[in-house]
């Protein structure tokens, strides 16, 4: 590795290190953490990539444009579930909930797996923590478990979701516009470029369905080891049964619609089928701990005030206590119809709601552009069907005011956050074309570690996706910047390259487990501001899990030829696996124990 690409790579990493240190290590609020991170990408811009002022004043422009959208989704989300308190309907639906199963594990992975799955497949770009995280605390889960929940399942569904826009808009805006691409297309015979954007596809639902088999089971571990009242990981593994049936009702119908329908659909069939599928067995009592054997938190009065955001889940003095299940899910499925119906493409309402806008179209001169789509933003749909709820749930005028008040309070609590975090991203991604020469940031990043990995790419080639998605806070814009970067590396090291792109693709995906803004939004959503640090620590783990287990397959399969069968790859996979199996083992005889020993 030359002196000049390992001190670019080194420099590049600094304003990544500086949001490590500051909001992880040292546990700064993201308030505080993420201007000195905006400060040190634009300076390292303006001075050492020699970027124009006024290309890094259009990026910050652009962040705050983006930030802006962020923060009415934030809003739209706080205000539905402030009129679902103020109405009762959250009542009604958590006593629904506790008829099926009292159990927290259970409640957790049909709420964030399952049904965070499936808005993810309509909507994307964050709207699963927005819906799924707040209906979790609405149901009695502590704030940060909530959060934690909602981003570890932030993973297997996200290269789907927005009805597949991180393939078909990541991967194919990264690599249609590449004329070798399309000729090694072509030399495997994808005459069409959807054909081969869908074979891609494929590889990357095979990758996420493998790793994505355990997700509901961190889930729910990691939920009773931190928040449990016991601190026990052993007692989440118990349900391991139901998490892996919930995790493949999800993900073989999952892949199937990869393989028969492309990229737009296996999130949102896999989820609808998943959901189907486990609240009926669940209904049943099957593989559910029977009422007896079922957790649940400690009282919310030893909860420690870290927990907890400012909005509390309480039941009002008015509310409808007699409110039916189907009346208190309406607006629920309302947003989860709102939300399909404008993403497909078939449908004329996306080009109908999309074409209202405000463009800003080479902003300064520099190439920089922004767009805002109001009516097309999920936080329209949430406003919609918040004042659709105001209405059919009979709220007294004096109350929805109340949920208005405090959603705007909490919105404002989340801005400095997200007004500094956002531009950050965009001077990131925006300091090409500078004096010195230089790539852009993630491009000179990512090509000191490819230096340093050599034909060991595949391994790490998840990591860079996800560190793009933790930058940027889209698995989309991660892979349109690293596609063809990607692609290119496969091709130096003499491997498949759709298999690194679709590496690149799955770790895109598991960076939204650990993507600051991201954080930022599902914590405000439930008013806990200022713990987005804690809430990365716990996720650390998961998302280094879901980027080296199919980085180690993945190096499996290209190398299989050359290297035989059993090659690194198939070793480190291989250990992860077993790894997990007597984790898994060895905790639930232990929560097994634990659990005859206290009835005993």
């Amino acid at each position: 590795m030359t002196a000049s690409v390992g001190t670019q790579a080194l420099l590049s990493l600094l304003p990544i290190a500086v949001v490590a240190l500051l909001l992880v290590i040292l546990r700064w609020p993201a308030s505080r953490a993420m201007p000195v991170s905006y400060l040190t990408a634009a300076a390292l811009a303006l001075w050492v990539w020699k970027v124009p002022v006024l290309q890094v004043t259009a990026a910050t422009l652009k962040g705050l444009i983006v930030a802006g959208s962020l923060l009415f989704i934030i809003f739209g989300a706080i205000l539905l579930l402030n009129t679902l308190q103020e109405s009762g309907a959250l009542r009604t639906i958590r006593h629904g909930l506790t008829g099926v199963t009292s159990d927290r594990r259970v409640q957790v992975i049909i709420i964030a797996w399952l049904f965070g799955a499936f808005i993810e497949g309509a909507a994307g770009f964050g709207t699963p923590a927005a819906v799924a995280v707040p209906l979790l605390v609405g149901l009695g889960f502590p704030g940060m478990a909530a959060v934690t929940a909602g981003m570890i399942i932030q993973s297997t569904p996200v290269s789907f979701g927005a009805v597949g826009t991180p393939i078909l808009v990541g991967v194919n805006t990264g690599l249609s516009g590449d004329a070798g691409v399309r000729a090694f297309a072509e030399a495997l015979g994808y005459t069409e470029w959807t054909d081969f954007l869908a074979m891609i596809g494929l590889k990357v639902a095979v990758l996420h369905a493998i790793a994505g088999t355990l997700v509901p089971l961190l889930v729910v571990a990691f939920m009773t080891r931190f928040f449990g009242p016991n601190r026990s990981f052993a007692e989440g593994v118990r349900v391991w049964r139901f998490a892996l049936f919930a995790s493949l009702a999800m993900t073989i119908p999952y892949v199937a619609a990869a393989w028969l329908l492309g990229p737009e659909f296996p999130s949102l069939l896999g989820a609808l089928c998943g959901l189907t599928v486990v609240v009926s067995a669940a209904r049943k009592g099957f593989l559910v701990p029977p009422p007896e054997e079922a957790w649940d938190f400690a009282p919310r009065e030893d909860w420690p005030a870290e927990w907890t955001g400012s909005i509390d889940p309480r039941d009002p003095d008015g509310a409808d206590e007699r409110m039916g299940a189907l009346k208190a899910w309406l607006p629920y499925l309302l947003v989860a119809a709102l939300l399909v119906v404008t993403r497909l493409n078939f449908l004329p309402f996306s080009g109908w709601l999309r074409a209202w806008g405000v463009g800003f179209t080479d902003l300064f001169g520099t190439g920089v552009s922004a767009r805002v789509e109001p009516l097309f933003l999920p936080g329209t749909v949430f406003l919609v069907v918040s004042l659709a709820t105001f209405v059919l749930h009979g709220i007294a005028r004096e109350g929805y005011a109340r949920a208005w008040r405090s959603s705007l309070g909490a919105t404002a609590r989340a801005s400095v956050a997200l007004v500094f975090t956002v531009p950050m991203v965009q001077v990131f991604i925006n300091s090409g074309s500078g004096a010195a020469g230089f790539d852009q940031m993630p491009i000179a990043l990512a090509d000191g570690v490819a230096a340093l990995a050599g034909s060991a790419w595949p391994v790490f080639a998840p990591v860079i996706g996800g560190l793009g998605a933790f930058v940027a806070g889209s698995n989309t814009v991660s892979n349109m910047m690293f596609s063809l970067f990607q692609f290119g590396v496969g091709e130096r090291i003499g491997v498949e390259p759709t298999w690194i792109v679709a590496l690149q693709a799955v770790g895109g995906a598991a960076g939204n487990m650990i993507c600051v803004h991201n954080v930022v939004a599902a914590s405000a959503v439930v008013g806990l501001v200022g713990k987005e640090g804690a809430v990365i620590r716990l996720t650390l783990m998961p998302f280094l899990y879901y980027a080296f287990l199919p980085g180690a397959i993945g190096y499996a399969v290209v190398w299989s030829a050359q290297k035989g069968a059993v090659n690194l790859g198939t070793i480190l996979a291989a250990s992860i696996v077993v790894a997990a199996v007597v984790v898994i083992a060895t905790l639930g005889r232990r929560g097994s124990g634990l659990h005859q020993r206290g009835q005993s």
